[in-house]
């Protein structure tokens, strides 16, 4: 009979490696759930080297896949989720959705797990090996559903918590073109006359050869940083080492590279979401919506079976927020400790008190993944009606803002006109008396 290897959690989220006999990897799942384990990986003895020799070619190859898309992503899982659910075997399943995807990353994947499932891998080890494509909580909900032979469940469950992630992150991306669109040409729209007709307006008032008022003379400084040249001391052109429309365009590749670099250090990370929730109005909804994030994501695994350190440990690597993954390290090690979920995640000062009681609740009651879930659709509500308020609120803002600037630079250009005007007037009055 074969032997397998496994890897499993027990009830008190501790690691246990161990072989067991069966005849088959479902039957060497059933018995490790027997003993109280949670399955997280089984392999059958002295088939890994096998594969390893027969597949080094395949193995090079995997590891060079890149990622897919989210919406590619939730449109196969349920899809896969229906196939399932229809009672068609996953082997089957895998290969009818392979060939039904575009050429790509995702169909190279699936076929990659279709031969390790056919070759005696479970669904989620065969996953796992393209993290960049299936990430850890997509494998480990997979391994979950296996273990508990509910993968159809899991899978639509799957399905939906990436549906209302993506249905969220539209919502706020589609309610950001506007404005961003609005700003943007606005934008291209004073540059240009600060560079092309305020200068022309330089010429006219030199060739007066009067005195400026303050707006103006600040309005064609900005116009010659903008093109790149001033006046020195003595009257003439001299050319700027940098124009401002060149740091105008390079100021947001800059920024980006800058975002990039920091982003690689954790505690660049750490720095830079601590600013982003600093950040009034937008700091608020990006605080709803990490939370919103790792309750729906904790729930979701909770509900499918995951040990709760287990799930702790998921949600974390997957926060998106690493204000908010560092809190949820020091609720996983509390718990580890003995104590409950809402103590530890109360002192983290992270959630607000709705957050605490409600899991305090769930956890008193046993229906921790119920309460999460409701937080999330909760917070989800909320960062809703805050981005509708905040792109209500940005429409005026941006009218009177643009007025404001179109205001400056109106007045800025004929002040020296009504001066010149008035002078020229009362000079030829005096002239003719």
């Amino acid at each position: 009979m074969p032997i397998f290897q496994y890897e499993a959690m027990n009830a008190a989220g501790q690691e246990v490696k161990d072989e067991i006999d069966a005849p088959t990897s479902e039957d060497a799942i059933a018995k490790i759930r027997g003993l109280g384990y949670f399955p997280t990986k089984v392999k059958q003895k002295g088939g890994a080297k096998k594969a390893a020799g027969a597949g080094g070619a395949k193995k090079a190859r995997r590891g060079s896949l890149g990622s897919v898309s989210t919406k590619q992503l939730t449109a196969f899982t349920r899809q896969l989720s229906t196939l399932m659910d229809a009672g068609l075997p996953i082997l089957r399943s895998l290969r009818i959705l392979e060939q039904q995807q575009k050429p790509g990353t995702l169909r190279v994947a699936l076929r990659y797990v279709a031969e390790d499932v056919e070759g005696g891998s479970t669904l989620s080890e065969a996953m796992a090996r393209h993290p960049k494509v299936f990430d850890r909580l997509y494998s480990n909900m997979v391994a979950a559903g296996e273990a508990g032979g509910v993968l159809d469940v899991i899978l639509q469950r799957l399905a939906e918590f990436m549906e209302k992630a993506q249905k969220l992150k539209r919502k706020v991306i589609g309610a950001m073109i506007y404005p961003v669109c609005v700003i943007g040409f606005a934008m291209m729209i004073v540059a240009g006359i600060m560079y092309f007709v305020v200068p022309k307006f330089k010429a006219i008032f030199s060739d007066f050869d009067a005195k400026l008022p303050g707006l103006t003379m600040m309005l064609l400084g900005l116009s010659d940083w903008m093109v790149g040249s001033y006046t020195d001391k003595n009257g003439k052109e001299v050319s700027s080492a940098v124009p401002g429309w060149a740091v105008l365009i390079l100021s947001p590749v800059f920024f980006i590279v800058f975002y990039k670099l920091v982003n690689k250090f954790r505690g660049g990370r750490i720095a830079l979401d601590v600013i982003k929730l600093k950040i009034p109005i937008l700091g608020t909804i990006l605080q709803k919506t990490a939370i919103a994030r790792f309750t729906r994501t904790l729930g979701t695994l909770v509900a499918a079976g995951v040990p709760i350190l287990e799930a702790i440990q998921i949600t974390k690597d997957t926060s998106g927020n690493e204000v908010y993954a560092t809190a949820l390290g020091k609720v996983h090690d509390a718990i580890r400790e003995g104590e409950s979920f809402a103590a530890p995640l109360k002192a983290t000062k992270v959630v607000d008190s709705l957050v605490v009681n409600m899991i305090d609740v769930g956890e008193e009651t046993g229906d921790l993944d119920k309460m999460l879930i409701k937080i999330a659709d909760n917070y989800d509500d909320e960062v809703e009606t805050l981005v509708a308020s905040l792109v209500s609120l940005l429409e005026p803002v941006m009218v009177i803002v643009l007025g404001g600037i179109v205001g400056f630079i109106v007045v800025s250009l004929f002040l020296p006109m009504v001066s010149l005007v008035n002078s020229l007037t009362g000079g030829g009055g005096g002239e003719g008396g």
